[in-house]
């Protein structure tokens, strides 16, 4: 129409281009992350389910309709955008998508400054999301004015005309998702299967800390683990804490520390680069 051609042109989010992979390289991913075991359950689960309703329809059989787009649930830092990936993935290696790409977007990706412009900037996202999956975090930001509704309308109409081509997986806190999906009934239809990421025990942020001082050659004393956990069961646990992020800065903060304590050094050891000591997190 008249407006759309008058627009603006409007940005996109750049996907997050991931390499192919098989399906058991996925899976095999996917279990060895820390925790999240009833995540990975149902990850299994809607795996299984996909690939059985696919082989049905080519056989030529019935099959009832799947949904296959997600709401994740979950405080900050609980592995939601990490799983988003791997799901990308693997509806990919099932064959579900061509691309298999993660958008990321929330609402100041979607919503305009006025009434009309918000459509066309979600079509936009919509259309560069045509064959991947689009994730929406925060999307209970979405609830609530003329705008966001504007935007989850087209959202809701871009899921139908593309239901072949297009995964929307939406995030955010689970009180907060569960209003939004209630307040649209195109979204409660469409988004069938709501995944808990539940927040980290202190073994598994000790884990995941573990898990990235490996990865970067460093490994934690027993002193180091030991104020770690100190530190773990200071932190107030409430919506603000940052679960997996939480450990990531603390292990960024100790290599910044670490590379501080042996400044002076002219040639530390090689258990002496490696290790990180109690010192090396904050007191």
């Amino acid at each position: 129409d008249i407006a759309a051609r008058n627009a603006p042109a409007v940005a996109t989010p750049a996907p997050t281009k991931l390499p192919q992979r098989t399906l058991p390289e996925l899976l095999e991913e996917l279990d060895d992350l820390v925790g999240l075991t009833e995540v990975k359950a149902q990850v299994h689960r809607q795996t299984a389910l996909l690939r059985m309703s696919k082989l049905r329809t080519e056989k030529g059989l019935k099959t009832p309709t799947v949904s296959r787009h997600l709401v994740f649930v979950g405080n900050p830092g609980t592995g939601k955008t990490t799983v988003a990936r791997l799901v990308a993935g693997i509806y990919r290696a099932l064959g579900l998508l061509k691309k298999g790409d993660l958008i990321e977007t929330d609402r100041s990706g979607l919503v305009a400054g006025y009434v009309g412009q918000t459509a066309i900037k979600t079509k936009a996202v919509i259309d560069a999301a045509i064959g991947s999956v689009l994730f929406i975090d925060e999307a209970y930001a979405l609830a609530g004015d003329n705008f966001g509704e504007e935007a989850v309308a087209t959202l809701v109409k871009g899921i139908e005309d593309h239901r072949d081509e297009l995964v929307v997986i939406v995030a955010g806190y689970p009180a907060e998702m569960k209003t939004f999906i209630d307040t649209n009934p195109g979204l409660e239809s469409r988004f069938g299967t709501t995944i808990l990421f539940p927040d980290y025990t202190d073994d598994e942020l000790v884990s995941i800390f573990r898990k990235l001082a490996g990865g970067s050659d460093f490994e934690p004393t027993t002193a180091c683990v030991d104020r770690l956990r100190a530190l773990l069961a200071l932190e107030p646990r409430d919506t603000g804490f940052g679960n997996g992020r939480f450990a990531r800065n603390l292990f960024e903060s100790a290599v910044a520390r670490h590379a501080w304590r042996l400044r002076d050094k002219e040639a530390p050891s090689l258990e002496e680069l490696r290790q990180l000591e109690a010192e090396d997190l904050p007191g």
